[in-house]
């Protein structure tokens, strides 16, 4: 069941990513999806039907423009402290607490916290993440967690949890 939900999920991001429906696309799309499938597919997560839940996708949706906002704000706070003649940066690692329970979620929680300038997740050590911040604002776990972490985790809850 796991790889038949992995596919399906793939084949639609492969369609997103595409927006076409020619059938050279449809073709090197099943190709790439079923490889993808059968080499990842395994790893994808423990109850996969559950992503098939109309709340869960709706989440998701509500997700994606949220990620959008919190990623453009933050690519302007990085091009600031670039172009700033001053450098206003205060690097560092700073340990964060993560309320989410599965690894999948945890893996979304940092990879959007990597993909968002500014941060770097380095490493996931249980319920715990290690974040290179840019502009170090707490090093408080609590503090920064709720900095860094918090607007995404509301969401990814609802998602994955």
């Amino acid at each position: 069941m796991r790889y038949v939900i992995y596919f399906i999920i793939a084949f639609c991001f492969w369609l997103l990513l595409t927006l076409s429906v020619n059938i050279d696309h449809l073709i090197a799309g099943v190709i790439v999806v079923l490889l993808a499938t059968i080499i990842f597919g395994g790893y994808f997560t423990d109850r996969p039907a559950k992503f098939l839940q109309p709340h869960r996708i709706f989440w998701f949706v509500i997700y994606i423009p949220i990620f959008l906002w919190y990623m453009v704000k933050a690519n302007i706070d990085v091009a600031y402290r670039a172009l700033h003649p001053e450098r206003p940066i205060k690097p560092g690692i700073v340990k964060i607490k993560t309320v989410l329970k599965t690894n999948i979620a945890k893996v979304f929680l940092a990879n959007s916290i990597t993909l968002t300038p500014g941060t770097m997740t380095c490493e996931i050590d249980g319920d715990y993440l290690y974040i290179h911040w840019i502009w170090v604002q707490s090093p408080e776990v609590d503090k920064a967690s709720k900095i860094i972490a918090s607007h995404f985790e509301r969401y990814l809850r609802r998602i994955f949890e």
